[in-house]
């Protein structure tokens, strides 16, 4: 990467703007209620707080890229947004977070049970837009992707404060709670297209490891980012006792007094006032960070990489830099 990419998603946007609007339109229709007001309310909330639309907007660039002139694309894209929103608001429930994009959390604004339940209602509805254009293979994709993200972050909740975790089950986290959602949107577009084998599997594998890209970099933004900037409180990982790449890493590395450290603040939760500062430390000292931004940077160079079959168009170029863009940050 020779320079920082400046904002290809703005690209992207601006050669799919016609089916973003359709998208935004489609959004704002499905996530209506009659009877409920407080489920646009939540879902606006969040909807509303500036979000890139980056997921959909992977489904609109797959299957332009690949030739599709039709309109499913449009519900496949909505579908994708909304089960996005839906785990965000069961997220910010489990974490219980208060910021997301630099706004409160709808938990935090109204309650956890409205969080929840608004949450199941966006998954339903993607569920009816998936079904619509009557492709059962993009059924069963994005079907897949909703059961693999749940997986996900269960497998998360239950190795979370274990020490033992590995980078492999990290990994296994990542491709559920993330890429699997990234994999889904490039693949349905795809699919729905009727594009060649090859060329939905080499887009299934971009999205894939752009996903993994985008949560690696997440992670280690934790430790380094500006919470003005990503809308975050920096340290909230290590606080809520999360084992993300970089602790994984430095803890692999620890020796007795650094593994007692481990243990009081990530097992058993007791976290005094400077335990953020000392546990920055160790990550330094022992290049968790430095070897965490390598690991990002090559999983971006594989999403690059995995493009290289498809046909030559505008939207193939702005991927790549996308999948520089992502990593971007840690440079």
């Amino acid at each position: 990467m020779d320079k920082p990419v400046d904002k290809p998603h703005d690209a992207i946007a601006a050669l799919l703007a016609e089916d973003l609007a359709a998208v935004n339109a489609t959004i704002r229709e499905r996530m209506a209620s009659r009877h409920a007001p407080r489920i646009p309310e939540v879902t606006a909330h969040l909807v509303d707080a500036g979000g890139k639309r980056i997921r959909p907007m992977l489904t609109l660039a797959a299957a332009r890229l690949c030739g599709y002139d039709g309109d499913d694309h449009i519900r496949l894209a909505a579908t994708v947004e909304f089960i996005h929103t839906a785990t965000l608001l069961h997220d910010d429930v489990v974490d219980e977070s208060q910021q997301r994009r630099g706004r409160p959390t709808a938990n935090l604004l109204w309650d956890n049970q409205s969080s929840v339940l608004v949450g199941d209602y966006l998954f339903a509805r993607a569920f009816q837009l998936m079904v619509e254009p009557g492709n059962l293979r993009v059924l069963e994709i994005l079907s897949d992707a909703a059961a693999t993200i749940a997986e996900g972050e269960v497998l998360q909740l239950t190795v979370a404060q274990n020490l033992a975790t590995t980078e492999d089950t990290y990994l296994q986290v990542v491709r559920g709670k993330t890429a699997a959602l990234f994999s889904a949107a490039t693949e349905s577009g795809a699919e729905i297209a009727g594009a060649p084998e090859a060329r939905v599997r080499a887009l299934f594998t971009y999205g894939d490891a752009l996903g993994i890209a985008f949560q690696m970099a997440d992670d280690l933004l934790d430790w380094l980012g500006d919470s003005a900037a990503t809308g975050k409180n920096v340290g909230d990982d290590f606080r809520e006792r999360k084992l993300t790449l970089p602790l994984i890493r430095a803890i692999a590395k620890a020796d007795a007094e650094e593994r007692a450290f481990w243990q009081r603040t990530i097992e058993k939760g007791r976290q005094e006032e400077a335990d953020l500062a000392t546990a920055r430390a160790l990550l330094d000292r022992h290049g968790a960070l430095d070897s965490t931004r390598a690991t990002a940077l090559d999983w971006a160079e594989r999403a690059k990489a995995a493009l290289e079959p498809l046909p030559d168009h505008a939207l193939k170029g702005h991927l790549a830099d996308l999948a520089d863009y992502v990593v971007a940050r840690l440079r």
